[in-house]
């Protein structure tokens, strides 16, 4: 048995434990009216693909929509829980009713089914799975051992997930968008919030694996040598300014240092690639 099989049973015992199943005299699923569903206000997804929303809302225009969603009934009429792609496909492809299961939901357990049903489908990029953990704990007092209780995760994957919201703005949006893995991310946390910015695109640009980045952080976080001039240096903040300036443009460690007839600039690459790369930045010409 694989790990993703042995994971998708655990969410699916998770599941089954907050979804009641149906049996035998429990009433049937019922139809009701689209116009009488609101969203989830605790919907941990944010980004939905057109192109796998357009390939479902077709699915139901032929064979309508073959699993229920779940709801909860409210006051006005039924506000979703779990299903949101289905909903946004029927209403797209024309749909006016919907097959929908009717349960008595707390508040947490709303959010937690949304993120479950979301896992177990690996609908979930990282990022939204960390707001999800980070409101379980903000909003209804669960710990990192309760969240990994329910979704079927070690507590050391929660706790790594949940430091992802940690990391520069910049960065987080490449984790949501699948251009760095967790791995790179996490790499990266190990540099400052400015300085992730700066070398995230080299790592992006010249598609870095996780060890490659492991090691640029490591150098980038490496002590500088002492220059002979630098109490002058750190003196200067023009100097310095022109420093940043340089690892900003370049995406690599950059070390500036005067002496009494000029000084040197030290430009640190950590690969080849890297090397080709900055040649064509300096020269505008191809290594």
């Amino acid at each position: 048995m694989t790990v993703r099989s042995e994971r998708s049973q655990v969410l699916g015992r998770g599941l089954a434990a907050l979804i009641p199943q149906r049996a035998a005299g429990q009433p049937a699923p019922v139809d009701v009216p689209i116009a009488r569903i609101r969203p989830n206000p605790r919907q941990p997804r944010r980004h939905f693909d057109a192109a796998e929303l357009a390939t479902l809302e077709a699915s139901i225009r032929v064979h309508g929509v073959l699993q229920p969603v779940l709801v909860v009934e409210t006051i006005d009429g039924y506000q979703l829980v779990a299903g949101e792609r289905r909903l946004r496909a029927a209403t797209a492809a024309g749909l006016e009713r919907i097959p929908v299961i009717v349960r008595q939901l707390d508040d947490a357990a709303q959010l937690e089914v949304a993120l479950i049903e979301n896992l177990q489908r690996e609908d979930l990029d990282p990022i939204e799975a960390a707001n999800g953990f980070r409101r379980l704990i903000d909003e209804f007092g669960f710990t990192q051992e309760q969240i990994a209780a329910r979704v079927g995760r070690a507590r050391a994957t929660v706790a790594n997930t949940l430091r992802l919201l940690d990391l520069a703005a910049r960065v987080q949006v490449a984790v949501a968008e699948r251009q760095l893995t967790e791995g790179h991310a996490r790499a990266l946390g190990g540099l400052t919030v400015e300085h992730q910015e700066l070398v995230l695109d080299s790592v992006i640009g010249q598609e870095l694996s996780v060890r490659q980045t492991e090691e640029l952080v490591r150098r980038l976080r490496a002590p500088r040598p002492q220059p002979v001039a630098k109490a002058a240096r750190t003196t200067d903040p023009d100097l310095e300014r022109v420093e940043e300036d340089l690892r900003r443009s370049l995406g690599t460690k950059v070390s500036l240092a005067r002496s009494r007839r000029g000084g040197r600039i030290v430009i640190e690459y950590y690969s080849d690639e890297e090397l080709g790369r900055l040649y064509e930045r300096l020269t505008g010409g191809n290594a």
